[in-house]
């Protein structure tokens, strides 16, 4: 940006930026078409703000805004706020970014995203604190073409490279699985800050490309950076996902060199216990969870897990109970790896009383997995009738992954006319997969109806569907 720029007027200076913002095609496209209703000043927030002639006003203003629950609780305010021409008072920043950052709060982000239009009009250009804020409501919408119109934004007022401002621009990219676009943003900049690095190596991660995010972290570690408790939690999550031991027992050094009374602490150890378990090492991840000296419900989920998953049933049973006892509130996650662990050792009854418990005693509404679960249960243990009921009872529609377990649970027990009601459902999610047609050809073929197998063989043939290859991955850790 030219030096003689700043020696315009401002009122020249907010003109430029506003044309140059208006150039970006489709940004404005985004229009504010959120109108205020006359609500009644009855309310008493509102009420408060017309009574009030104090000096602060943008305090109160702020502490209204933090208080809404709802979104109509915050159209009232913000309603309020532009009949009384508070912006013209108080153009600054911060204003601005309290009502957008209120409406992302509140899960209301195209609210947010008119906000920002209707300040940049208004001639306010955003500050380091704005553009972190908009790219957040830019991913609840999932419009990766917006985004890159509010990152030409931060490149047009000179906050590309603001560690904040860089970190919200990568996290946006990777979401969207634009890595080439991220890779640029953070080859860009020559002098990267712990913040962008996090951001890429749990990019990286979180996209499955775990090889990459470990080897970011050791140039990072080259570079002289000291990880922080982010750092650490992205890159065992990333170990636990190729489940490479000796690299974990490295990485567990790190954790004990991150900074010192990080507030990430239990977060650390929560990734250290999923790590060593995703590793095999059951051993390993309770002495970590034994020496913990604070455990909040994702310690003890994270046990229930590591124990489920190995079909350490009576373990992870007795680790909720203890978890029950230690006076901590079970989530909805917690009873998704109960509910797991009792398939691995088929504990029917249990899965069911916990079923319930989760509904009646905890308030917790049943999700998909753990319909999926239940279903699961059910189906290994020869129950298909109730597997089916669960089904037919469930309040959402199914996914292939439910119909899948059942399917699985017919061919184990040859319940040809179930296989064929649930081969039918599974034909309408997913009429391009082969592997219905193979389990449903295997049950046919065990029960010796040969002309059956003939038939799918031949829908295979003409639906040109092949079975699609599995792999396998191994680690090396020379």
């Amino acid at each position: 940006m030219p030096l003689s720029y700043f020696r315009k007027p401002r009122s020249t200076r907010t003109g430029l930026v506003f044309l140059a913002l208006m150039s970006m095609r489709g940004f404005f496209q985004l229009a504010f078409t959120l109108r205020p209703r006359c609500y009644s000043t009855q309310n008493s927030v509102l009420r408060s703000l017309l009574d009030y002639s104090g000096g602060d006003l943008v305090a109160l203003v702020a502490t209204h805004l933090s208080n809404c629950a709802t979104v109509r609780e915050l159209n009232r305010v913000y309603a309020h706020v532009l009949r009384t021409h508070f912006f013209i008072y108080n153009p600054a920043p911060f204003n601005w970014n309290n009502i957008i950052r209120s409406y992302i709060r509140l899960e209301a982000p195209h609210n947010a995203l008119r906000i920002h239009v209707l300040m940049l009009r208004n001639g306010v250009l955003p500050d380091c604190y704005t553009l972190p804020i908009v790219l957040k409501a830019v991913s609840q919408t999932f419009d990766v073409k917006l985004g890159k119109q509010v990152h030409s934004v931060g490149i047009k007022v000179g906050l590309q490279r603001n560690e904040f401002c860089e970190t919200g621009f990568l996290s946006l990219y990777f979401k969207a699985g634009e890595f080439g676009s991220a890779r640029m943003v953070f080859d860009e900049n020559p002098d990267p800050k712990l913040g962008s690095w996090n951001a890429v190596i749990g990019g990286l991660s979180q996209a499955g490309l775990v090889r990459d995010a470990i080897s970011v972290f050791l140039d990072m570690k080259r570079r002289g950076f000291a990880p922080d408790g982010l750092t650490m939690v992205n890159v065992t999550s990333a170990c636990g996902k190729i489940g490479d031991l000796n690299l974990a027992l490295q990485l567990h050094k790190c954790v004990f060199q991150a900074e010192a009374g990080d507030r990430n602490d239990v977060l650390m150890l929560n990734s250290l216990i999923d790590m060593y378990g995703k590793c095999g090492r059951l051993d390993l991840a309770y002495k970590v969870f034994a020496t913990m000296e604070e455990r909040n419900v994702s310690s003890w989920t994270s046990m229930i897990v590591v124990y489920g998953m190995h079909g350490h049933v009576k373990e992870a049973l007795e680790c909720f109970r203890r978890m029950r006892e230690a006076g901590v509130r079970p989530n909805y996650v917690t009873f998704i790896g109960v509910l797991s662990a009792c398939v691995h050792g088929g504990a029917v009854r249990e899965g069911r009383i916990y079923f319930d418990m989760m509904k009646n005693a905890y308030g917790i509404a049943p999700q998909l997995q753990h319909y999926g679960c239940v279903v699961d249960l059910l189906g290994r243990a020869g129950l298909l009738e109730d597997a089916r009921r669960m089904i037919e009872e469930m309040p959402m529609k199914p996914n292939s992954v439910v119909w899948g377990c059942l399917m699985g649970a017919c061919e184990k027990y040859g319940n040809v006319d179930m296989a064929e009601w649930v081969a039918k459902h599974l034909q309408e999610l997913e009429p391009w997969s082969d592997g219905v047609y193979v389990v449903l050809s295997n049950i046919y073929a065990n029960r010796g109806l040969w002309k059956e197998v003939e038939r799918i063989r031949s829908v295979m043939e003409e639906g040109r569907l092949a079975k699609i290859p599995a792999f396998s991955l191994t680690t090396n850790s020379d």
